[in-house]
């Protein structure tokens, strides 16, 4: 059974895998200006000598590595996150984290003009584990209850929404309308000196992440099942809300506020390889890349000339996703 089990999950990846990669290479081809798959694949391998090399390694490559790459930031963190507070509902907005990197960012957009951008991610990351230690200092009685982290991440996402406006009103009024669409959630625009600044969090944190998941599948049978295990409970899961803080923090320092793929991932990752976190995590990965992708290319195409942020997109699928899961929640117990 279980070497059953691995190889369904191997042939998920490599069908993720594959898909993804398609995926890539569809959205490098079309936009405002079409480009046939074969001149597209020469310039990737450095050999299309056309106008269009400049288009797609350019504008297009670097947009759409920023996508997966910050597709898979969050889909983990949030799966990392729902292991640790063990609900199938909590994201990485739910606790304050992307909330508390938004506003870092905000007051380093307004109050640092003619900022360089590879002190954004850095900031956001700053911005979430500031917002992360402070809930985790709140909810901290005899060690860390999930139900309170919870409670409390409510209470500080909801306070830096409200931060977040009064900077961005406060701020210079001529940075409104770039603040606006970062916090909109999109890569439009994003070159080379974004993905120099993002891969390092996603190629570290991500593996990390699942070298941890053992500790997720222990935390997953309880508090005293994983105490009895051997589990040191609180040390892991400080361990555990770094790694999903970091990744959020970076994702949210070159995107913005893209909300949903960290509870959309994980929830379509374990129907298709279960409950075990070490397949959980790869999968989301991939999974939390596609719809980035997807979403991104829905608002490049659907409404040309205009670029709508995927933020948008992954919003009006992630809502009535989360009012589903809470409506089949409520339908069982």
């Amino acid at each position: 059974m279980p070497n059953t089990r691995m190889r369904k999950t191997v042939l998920t990846l490599v069908i993720l895998g594959l898909a993804t990669l398609a995926l890539s290479i569809l959205c490098l081809s079309i936009g405002g200006t079409s480009i046939p798959v074969k001149e597209t694949l020469l310039s990737l391998m450095g050999k299309n000598e056309e106008g269009s090399d400049l288009i797609i390694m350019q504008f297009r490559l670097p947009r759409i590595l920023a996508a997966i790459l910050i597709g898979a930031a969050l889909a983990v963190a949030g799966a990392v996150l729902q292991g640790v507070i063990r609900n199938p509902l909590a994201s990485p907005d739910l606790l304050g984290v992307t909330g508390g990197a938004s506003v870092a960012v905000v007051a380093f957009m307004t109050l640092f003009t003619g900022y360089s951008i590879h002190w954004v991610p850095a900031i956001a990351v700053v911005g979430a584990f500031l917002t992360a230690a402070l809930n985790y200092a709140l909810a901290w009685k005899n060690g860390i209850s999930p139900f309170r982290l919870v409670l409390i991440g409510i209470g500080l996402s909801t306070a830096m929404g409200a931060l977040t406006m009064f900077l961005l009103i406060s701020g210079p009024a001529y940075l409104a309308p770039q603040v606006l669409n970062w916090m909109t959630g999109s890569i439009y625009g994003t070159n080379w000196k974004y993905i120099e600044v993002l891969w390092p969090w996603i190629v570290l944190f991500i593996p990390l992440s699942i070298l941890y998941a053992k500790e997720l599948n222990v935390q997953s049978l309880g508090e005293s099942v994983a105490v009895g295990l051997g589990s040191r409970l609180q040390l892991s899961r400080l361990v555990l809300l770094f790694y999903s803080v970091a990744l959020a923090g970076a994702a949210v320092g070159v995107a913005g506020m893209i909300s949903f793929i960290g509870l959309l991932a994980p929830h379509m990752a374990r129907r298709l390889v279960g409950h075990s976190y070490k397949m959980v995590i790869p999968v989301s990965a991939l999974l939390g890349a596609m719809i980035l992708l997807l979403a991104d290319l829905a608002g490049r195409m659907l409404f040309l000339p205009l670029d709508i942020p995927a933020g948008v997109f992954t919003a009006g699928i992630g809502a009535p996703f989360f009012m589903y899961l809470l409506f089949k929640r409520k339908a069982v117990g």
